[in-house]
């Protein structure tokens, strides 16, 4: 017949099908993973194409404008006039947003329920030899590529944080730029933060496929290859544009 016990266990399990399958889905480690290595894919092309449109500090200015500020007001006028002026750059910077925090918020869930699996760490190197040095830095890389973001907006888009001393000017991209690396201790913060976050990128790349379920010993030495050439490709240019300024090859 069945008592009460049995009737709230056809309640619950009613309720849990009504939810839809891709939170039921998220709810697992593999959904996840999932989401993570999504969104880590839009997050790791993004930087590509931030760190190639910034490439153009490096032209000459056209008619008196610097290539820089070109692209930016390119940008704002993504498919315009069939879509208003600036509605898609913000669509793209809602769809980034999304994804970074998917990416913040399945990391921490996957922590916990880590934790939770193991609330014990492992008496000696065997935690080691788990994971290399990225993978174990992830967390404190993460927390550095937060900070980061949150400065490099402050400093560059919103103006909270001037270029330098009332010269921050909204539209002037160039300028901004150099006049923000044209200071030490703000370049010297720049280098270091894209050193610290080498590691998070080379681990994201590198885990994004095994997430995703491509996992083969015959694809992981092209797996660590392409993680090295996408952190490089990455890393390396962002590190060359505030020293160039710095040092007056550009700018000057």
């Amino acid at each position: 017949m069945g008592g009460p016990d049995r009737k709230d266990e056809l309640v619950a399990t009613e309720e849990r099908r009504r939810d839809p399958w891709f939170v039921d889905f998220y709810r697992s480690a593999v959904g996840k993973k999932w989401v993570m290595a999504l969104s880590g894919i839009v997050l790791l092309g993004y930087l590509v194409a931030h760190m190639i449109g910034n490439l153009k500090v490096f032209l000459p200015a056209v008619d008196g404008v610097p290539e820089l500020d070109l692209y930016a007001q390119a940008l704002r006028s993504l498919l315009f006039p069939i879509a208003p002026h600036g509605v898609v750059l913000w669509i793209l910077r809602v769809g980034l947003i999304i994804a970074f925090l998917l990416h913040v918020h399945a990391a921490y869930s996957l922590t916990i329920m880590n934790r939770r699996a193991r609330p014990v760490d492992y008496a000696g190197p065997r935690q080691y030899l788990a994971a290399n040095y990225a993978s174990r830095t992830m967390r404190w890389s993460g927390v550095i590529v937060i900070l980061f973001v949150i400065f490099h907006l402050a400093d560059l888009t919103w103006g909270i944080q001037p270029a330098a001393p009332d010269s921050w000017e909204h539209g002037q991209v160039y300028a901004n730029f150099i006049a923000t690396f044209s200071r030490p201790w703000v370049t010297a913060f720049y280098v270091l933060a894209q050193l610290a976050l080498a590691p998070h990128i080379f681990h994201g790349a590198w885990s994004m496929f095994q997430s995703m379920g491509v996992n083969h010993p015959r694809f992981n030495r092209w797996r660590r290859y392409f993680a090295v050439a996408l952190t490089a490709v990455i890393v390396v240019p962002n590190v060359i544009m505030p020293l160039s300024v710095l040092l007056g090859f550009v700018g000057a």
